[in-house]
């Protein structure tokens, strides 16, 4: 008898009832999100797994197909955890702004489990309520239904990225001089031949990731509401 949630991929392995020592679905996923929080997305494999719930690695496939499938009921997993506004059409750019801020501090949380949405599309209950929420709240504030469809790929693009990148950055930015090295090397640049960066050398490397990250943000907010039109068909204020 299996479980499946019409929101589940049909290629997603069915639901099954816990069997013998605890095993399903549920227990290999908080293994695996265990693991990379841990060790990081290099260290899991399904022999890794099954190392960690004290089975052996054939007992997984009755759950999980592979090593991808895995991967993908992972990252829905940690999809789960993001938290979702109500939405209001009054507060629609403060609210999907918020949501991609808070899906990239919940993937932080799994250090760089943000990696597997580069280059996949990410599937599954929790990734479709995100998405789902993402599109009606940018609906709601006049984007049009292109630039709404188009968004979710672009922001979700730029959102786990920088996820990967801040986790990966994470440890060496602890050093004051990871970016002292920068600084001084954008601030010896030859000004007759890169006139722009020697003037800007000093603002390259400022502002947090925290920081850097809203603006990036902001820039992309910005954008589609340059795009959203009013109910009767003009451009809002």
């Amino acid at each position: 008898m299996t479980d499946r949630d019409p929101a589940e991929p049909a290629w997603w392995t069915p639901r099954k009832p816990m069997r013998r020592h605890g095993l399903s679905r549920a227990a290999i996923i908080e293994a695996g999100l265990r693991v990379v929080r841990k060790e990081g997305m290099d260290a899991l494999s399904m022999r890794r797994i099954a190392t960690e719930l004290d089975t052996g690695p054939a007992s997984l496939y009755a759950h999980v197909a592979h090593k991808d499938e895995l991967l993908e009921v992972l990252f829905d997993e940690v999809a789960g955890e993001i938290p979702l506004p109500e939405p209001d059409p009054a507060r629609w750019r403060e609210q999907v702004t918020q949501l991609w801020v808070d899906s990239h501090a919940t993937m932080l949380r799994y250090g760089d489990i943000a990696r597997f949405a580069i280059g996949h599309v990410p599937v599954g209950p929790n990734s479709m309520r995100l998405a789902d929420l993402t599109m009606t709240l940018l609906r709601l504030g006049g984007v049009p239904d292109r630039a709404v469809a188009w968004a979710v790929d672009v922001v979700g693009g730029f959102v786990t990225v920088r996820a990967v990148e801040d986790a990966t950055r994470e440890d060496a930015a602890k050093d004051p001089a990871f970016y002292r090295r920068y600084e001084e090397y954008f601030a010896g640049l030859p000004a007759d031949r890169f006139p722009v960066s020697a003037s800007l050398a000093a603002l390259l490397t400022t502002g947090s990731d925290v920081e850097r990250f809203r603006f990036g943000l902001e820039l992309l907010v910005g954008g589609l509401a340059a795009l959203a039109v009013a109910p009767g068909g003009s451009r809002t204020p």
